[in-house]
């Protein structure tokens, strides 16, 4: 196989920080992700600050605060919501002030108030509690949802369920009796939304990609034994090939819609290791963990067609209306995304976020990009994400 000079300097990197993962790879996985290679001194590599650069408009100096801040927000969140109990209306990192924000009902006692603000955190007040927000997104999903209605998530910065609608399609009949009952399930905003989610899949073409048939898809995280990637690209039992058509494995397991996850087993000379690559664009990234960013936080993405992008994250949560049926608990993004991306890596820091799963626009003009959390696909097949 190819890429023997990127391989080594995978290992390399392995070998430094001396962790070993199960083996070693030529997964050539179409992901392409940079970022840090030593522990504590480097929050990042030079890769991923560049990109963060070109896409959040971020100095060197900015971008490498930004990650330290990310980070202790990511890491304080689950304390700050337990502090706020039955009081909690939703979290998010605030990047104006860089620090976590948590929402609080109006009824809060000032004991919870107080114990939030102890762990760090800033308060802010809302109206509705996390648990009615929730309940009016289930409410939602249970609705048939006209093709002009691209998705719905809970916004807690907003205080709100958004449900996104195509630019022109708000006054199609459909989608307006839609909305009606949207807006009985509870607390609702209406948002026009520049282009439909489609996934991001492509034809047989030259790169770096993974194949199954003719589909062209990109590799997200390894697992012991495989890795993840979209369940869009194939399903149960179909034979994957590298980006050489040498064989992989076979897809494991695969669900699409509804969900939007799979994961393939590696074998016959294709070995896993805890990397996203850069593939000569940037440095590559070492996988240390899947601690989940908060909203707000930045977030790049990895792919065979596109390569390396970041953005930020939008919402959490969010059902995604795609003409091949409805796909829940998906993360939105400000990252754009091309065919041929689809299971690539969605990484923050050196935290795997989650497989790419389709979205809008380009990398030319900008656009939106969904992706299915990847906590959620090593829970639902019993998987081990592999880590440096």
């Amino acid at each position: 196989m190819r890429r023997n000079a990127l391989t080594r300097a995978a290992l390399a990197a392995l070998f430094v920080v001396g962790a070993w993962a199960t083996q070693a790879v030529p997964t050539a996985s179409a992901d392409d992700g940079p970022v840090a290679a030593t522990r504590e001194e480097a929050p990042a590599s030079d890769g991923l600050l560049r990109a963060m650069r070109q896409d959040l408009g971020l100095t060197e100096a900015e971008a490498k605060d930004r990650l330290a801040a990310e980070k202790s927000a990511t890491t304080l969140e689950p304390t700050a919501r337990r502090a706020a109990g039955s009081a909690y209306g939703g979290s998010w990192f605030d990047a104006e002030t860089g620090r976590l924000a948590v929402a609080l009902t109006s009824d809060a006692p000032d004991r919870t108030r107080r114990a939030v603000e102890a762990t760090g955190a800033e308060v802010r007040t809302v109206r509705h509690d996390a648990r009615a927000l929730d309940a009016t997104q289930r409410r939602i999903d249970r609705l048939d949802a006209p093709e002009g209605v691209t998705g719905w998530h809970v916004d807690p910065r907003a205080n709100t369920v958004v449900v996104n609608v195509a630019d022109g399609s708000r006054s199609d009949e459909a989608v307006r009796r839609f909305l009606d009952r949207a807006r009985e399930a509870g607390p609702v905003t209406v948002a026009e939304v520049p282009g439909a989610p489609r996934t991001l899949a492509a034809g047989t073409v030259g790169g770096d990609p993974f194949y199954t048939g003719n589909v062209r898809c990109s590799i997200g995280f390894s697992v012991v034994g495989g890795f993840v990637t979209a369940g869009h690209c194939g399903g149960a039992g179909q034979a994957v090939s590298g980006w050489d058509r040498s064989y992989i494995g076979n897809i494991q397991g695969s669900s699409f819609p509804e969900n939007d996850y799979a994961w393939v087993n590696v074998g016959s000379g294709w070995w896993t290791v805890p990397v996203v690559l850069g593939w000569g664009t940037v440095s590559d990234q070492l996988v240390r963990g899947s601690n989940e960013a908060p909203v707000g936080a930045s977030i790049c993405r990895s792919g065979s067609t596109t390569h390396w992008h970041c953005g930020t994250v939008l919402a959490k949560n969010e059902t995604v209306n795609y003409s091949q049926g409805a796909v829940r608990q998906m993360t939105k993004t400000s990252v754009c995304a091309e065919g041929g991306d689809s299971g690539g890596s969605f990484i923050s820091g050196d935290q795997a976020q989650g497989v790419t799963s389709g979205g809008w626009g380009n990398c030319s003009t900008g656009g939106q990009t969904w992706f299915q959390p990847v906590n959620e696909i090593l829970g639902r097949y019993g998987l081990t994400l592999v880590t440096a």
